[in-house]
């Protein structure tokens, strides 16, 4: 209620987003439902809706189910035409249970979770250097799956193959197997067996070549924007490009949404949350935020322990005091999350 004040004619806006189809309702500054109403995903589509909630009065807010996924259009629509945005998560399931699911329930439910200030969440903006780094992290990360799986399916060919073709790549790295499997040039013969799997060796190494060139494309595309965007992320200690195109992505192209470190280290997992009751007063493991950003900080973590002196005293004298290598990592990553605060872009 705080966010709009007594203002009778401020209408919030609430979104529930699908594929081809997005649920709006309007609501006034006590909560009231003033309509719902669907409308196309398309530009016009957008425009009618932003024109619909206008319709009811001055609108202030609007709150948006999914703006990294189906919501990802109308929040950028949004944004250009001046309207402020909140982040809404989809409702928990206890209160699911209680009033039932529908697309309008769940578009009222955004709504007032604007309005109530349960939503706060700016929505990244994916219009600058980190979306360009997203979308091409995505190809990149399944080329090098891709890749990792053929490689495997090679050996395993390689591995059932006849005693004379598995001689042919005996001790061979996997750069070297995928050459020599590329360069085979089979011809039929009496044993169509061998044939086959000669062919089937020299497509799966050949599929390998491919996904490394593509990876190596990729990567010269990727490493200008990530030292464009964050030149002084790639000077802390054990973050490389992969490390750093996933803490960028996390944190989005608008750095104003998050405020402080501490929130930071939350958005990655690595900042403890409160578990105390009664007279107990302790602090769990978070288990959520961004995955691939805590995956990331881990690394970091690790590279540290392998590689860097004062981390490894750090881990030494925590040991002797009794601490569980668990609790020292979740130490650890939270220094990390504060280092790599300081480097991510910032509002000018």
């Amino acid at each position: 209620m705080t966010i709009v004040g007594s203002n009778p004619d401020a209408v919030i806006g609430g979104v529930d987003t699908h594929v081809d189809v997005h649920v709006a309702a309007a609501v006034n500054h006590v909560g009231g439902v003033l309509g719902v109403e669907s409308f196309a995903t398309t530009r016009s589509g957008y425009r009618q809706l932003v024109s619909w909630l206008r319709s009811h009065g001055e609108l202030v807010l609007v709150g948006v189910e999914g703006t990294g996924s189906y919501g990802v259009g109308l929040s950028r629509y949004l944004a250009r035409a001046g309207v402020d945005i909140v982040e809404v998560d989809r409702p928990n399931r206890q209160t699911r249970h209680r009033k039932g699911k529908s697309d309008p329930v769940d578009a009222v439910a955004a709504a007032r979770a604007a309005l109530s200030g349960t939503a706060t969440g700016l929505p990244k903006t994916r219009d600058g250097n980190v979306e360009a780094i997203r979308v091409l992290g995505i190809a990149r990360r399944s080329a090098v799956d891709t890749r990792i799986e053929t490689l495997n399916q090679l050996r395993h060919v390689v591995f059932t193959a006849t005693p004379e073709i598995r001689a042919k790549f005996t001790g061979l790295t996997a750069v070297s197997l995928a050459n020599k499997a590329s360069s085979l040039r089979p011809r039929p013969g009496d044993d169509p067996i061998r044939y086959t799997t000669l062919i089937t060796i020299r497509a799966l190494g050949q599929r390998v070549q491919y996904l490394r060139e593509e990876t190596k494309r990729l990567n010269r595309l990727l490493r200008p924007l990530i030292r464009d965007t964050a030149p002084g992320l790639l000077e802390v200690f054990g973050i490389g490009f992969d490390t750093a195109a996933k803490l960028l992505v996390a944190a989005g192209d608008n750095p104003e949404r998050i405020r402080s470190e501490a929130a930071f280290a939350h958005l990655c997992g690595a900042a403890p949350i409160p578990a105390s009751s009664g007279k107990t007063r302790r602090h769990r493991l978070n288990r959520g935020g961004n995955r691939q950003a805590n995956s990331a900080l881990f690394h970091v973590v690790i590279t540290r322990m392998r590689h860097d002196q004062a981390t490894r005293d750090y881990v030494a004298r925590r040991l002797a005091e009794g601490k569980t290598m668990g609790e020292i990592l979740r130490v650890l990553k939270r220094y990390v999350a504060r280092e790599v605060f300081k480097q991510l872009p910032r509002p000018d």
